[in-house]
């Protein structure tokens, strides 16, 4: 059974008179252990893509079985609570908590979807994954002490507090320079070796040439695979 599927899925918006069909039927499988690069120009339907797989917007019509549950079914409490347990985010822009931690802003996701772990366990939780992500020293500095891609690394480590089925990751070396890009895309590899499954929007070739298979966009549509 794939991790993920999605039939026929549809996504349209109406902007005045016009509707705009950000996704025109699409159908996609994507395999557990896999690591699959979302590529297209700007308005080509990755980044709703992206959206959907990560359960933060839903489709107009068409299905999509996550671990083989059906998430198109689900109403908003049952979706939070999903995608708490069973994804994780990068985003190109960090999201992390300028007054926060390091620590306490990767320790955040255990805080919700009904994740029953003790305050002992969610320190040592987090202290392993920073320690993972090369960060052990860092973990009462703030993002504003942190370099981009430093902070970057936060923001992974957060991704894996739950320990998700797949990490959905938007840009994640977007606002990265040259040599931090490298650094994380290279980890973004080694955690795929480790089994996880990645799922990853770019629009750099170098950077999409680490994933295993792409999948490239254009008007809503998968035109190459």
């Amino acid at each position: 059974m794939p991790l993920i599927e999605i039939k026929d899925m549809y996504k349209t918006y109406r902007m005045g008179d016009n509707v705009v069909h950000a996704l025109n039927g699409v159908s996609l499988q994507i395999e557990k252990g896999d690591f699959v690069a979302i590529m297209g120009q700007s308005g080509s339907g990755k980044s709703t893509m992206l959206n959907i797989l990560g359960c933060l917007d839903t489709p107009t019509s068409g299905t999509y079985l996550l671990n083989g549950r059906s998430i198109t079914e689900m109403n908003r409490n049952e979706l939070a609570f999903f995608r708490n347990r069973t994804i994780g985010f990068v985003f190109q822009n960090f999201n992390l908590l300028p007054r926060t931690s390091a620590q306490e802003n990767v320790e955040l996701p255990s805080y919700y979807g009904g994740v029953h772990i003790s305050n002992a366990e969610r320190r040592q939780r987090s202290t392993e994954l920073l320690n993972k992500v090369g960060l052990g020293k860092r973990l009462d500095h703030t993002p504003a002490q942190l370099s981009g891609g430093q902070q970057q690394r936060v923001a992974i480590a957060r991704a894996l507090m739950n320990s998700p089925s797949v990490i959905f990751a938007d840009e994640p070396t977007g606002n990265l320079d040259s040599a931090a890009s490298i650094e994380i895309i290279t980890f973004i590899r080694s955690l795929n070796d480790e089994g996880i499954t990645i799922v990853m929007v770019t629009h750099e070739p170098d950077i999409a040439a680490y994933a295993k298979r792409t999948i490239v966009f254009r008007d809503g549509k998968i035109i190459q695979s």
